[in-house]
C-alpha cells in the first residue's frame, strides 16, 4: 500500500489500540534500512497525489469513548488524589490521541510536498503513538482505561479549520497549538511533584519523555511552516498573523518556556515579542 494510503487508513481507524499498532507498524515500514521494507517507498512516491473525492469520509476515526465536551466542560483535576491524577493523565492522553490523527493527517492529506515532509510527520505520528501508549498504560495502573473521562476537540477543530491551507496547518496546530504543551507540561510536572505519590511521580517520568519529544515535533512545525512561506513568497511573520487572527487561534498566555521554544526553532525575536505583552490576543511572532 502507498505509505500515505496507510496513513489515511490508520487515521480512519476507531480502535485505539489498533491505530497504535498500524501506526507504528507503518512508520516501521516506510522509514526501515531494510531495502524490502523501504521498498514500499520509491523515489518521489511519498510526494505523489493520492487524494480523491470521498477520503475525508470517516476521518478521524474515534472510538465512542470518551464523551466529546467542550473545553470549558471538562472538570478541574486534582493531582492530590488518585481520581483526580487519573483525570490529569487521562486528559493528556487524550492529548496524544489527537496528535497522532493530526500527525497521520499532515502525513496523508497534502500533496506536492518534498520526501522529507511526509518521512518527518510519520516519524510524529509513531512517536505521538508510543506517547499514548505510556499514558494509557498507566492509566490502567490506576483502575482506569482510555475513555472513561470526557475529553474535548480543541486540537481537532483547527486540523479541520485548517484542512485545505497546509501553511495554515504547519502554522496553527504544530508551532501553535502544540507549542502550549511545551509551556504546560513543566507546571503539571510540578503539580504532580507536589502530590509526592508513585504514581505521580511515575507520570513525570513520563512527561519528561514526551517534553522532550515535543520539541522536536514543534521544530518540525516551524521548519516547514518556514519553507512552505518561502516557496509562496510569503513573509512568515506577517502572514503567521493574518492566518492567527483568520482561524481566531486561542490565546496564548505566560508562563512561557522559553527555553523549549528556542530549542523549537522560535527566534529570538517571537520570543522577545512573545514576552512584551502576555495577554495580548496576538501569536509569537
Amino acid at each position: 500500500m502507498h505509505p500515505r494510503l496507510g496513513a489515511l487508513a490508520a487515521l480512519r481507524l476507531t480502535d485505539p489500540d489498533a491505530k497504535m499498532a498500524a501506526t507504528r507498524e507503518l512508520v516501521a515500514r516506510v522509514l526501515s534500512d531494510d531495502p524490502a521494507h523501504a521498498a514500499v517507498d520509491t523515489a518521489g512516491a511519498l510526494a505523489t497525489p493520492v487524494r480523491a473525492p470521498g477520503d475525508d469520509v470517516g476521518v478521524p476515526g474515534r472510538p465512542e469513548r470518551p464523551q466529546r465536551v467542550s473545553a470549558t466542560a471538562v472538570e478541574r483535576r486534582s493531582p492530590f488524589t488518585t481520581d483526580g491524577r487519573a483525570a490529569l493523565v487521562h486528559a493528556i492522553c487524550h492529548i496524544e490521541f489527537n496528535a497522532v490523527n493530526l500527525a497521520l493527517d499532515a502525513a496523508w492529506r497534502y500533496d506536492g510536498l518534498p520526501e522529507a515532509y511526509y518521512r518527518d510527520w510519520l516519524r510524529v505520528a509513531d512517536e505521538e503513538a508510543q506517547h499514548f501508549t505510556m499514558l494509557r498504560d498507566h492509566l490502567r495502573t490506576l483502575g482506569h482505561a482510555y475513555g472513561d473521562f470526557p475529553g474535548h476537540d480543541g486540537l481537532w477543530s483547527m486540523c479541520e479549520k485548517t484542512k485545505d491551507d497546509v501553511i495554515a496547518r504547519m502554522a496553527l496546530v504544530p508551532r501553535t497549538l502544540e507549542a502550549r504543551g511545551l509551556d504546560a507540561t513543566p507546571l503539571i510536572q510540578a503539580k504532580l511533584r507536589r502530590a509526592n505519590a508513585p504514581d505521580a511521580l511515575a507520570a513525570v517520568a513520563i512527561l519528561d519523555v514526551i517534553l522532550r519529544d515535543e520539541v522536536g515535533h514543534v521544530a518540525i512545525g516551524n521548519r516547514w511552516y518556514r519553507w512552505l512561506c518561502e516557496r509562496a513568497g510569503l513573509d512568515p511573520v506577517a502572514h503567521y498573523r493574518m492566518l492567527y487572527r483568520r482561524h481566531e487561534a486561542p490565546r496564548l498566555r505566560a508562563p512561557f518556556n522559553l527555553a523549549a521554544r528556542a530549542l523549537a526553532g522560535f527566534t529570538a525575536e517571537e520570543l522577545r515579542e512573545l514576552t512584551l505583552d502576555p495577554e495580548a490576543p496576538r501569536p509569537p511572532c
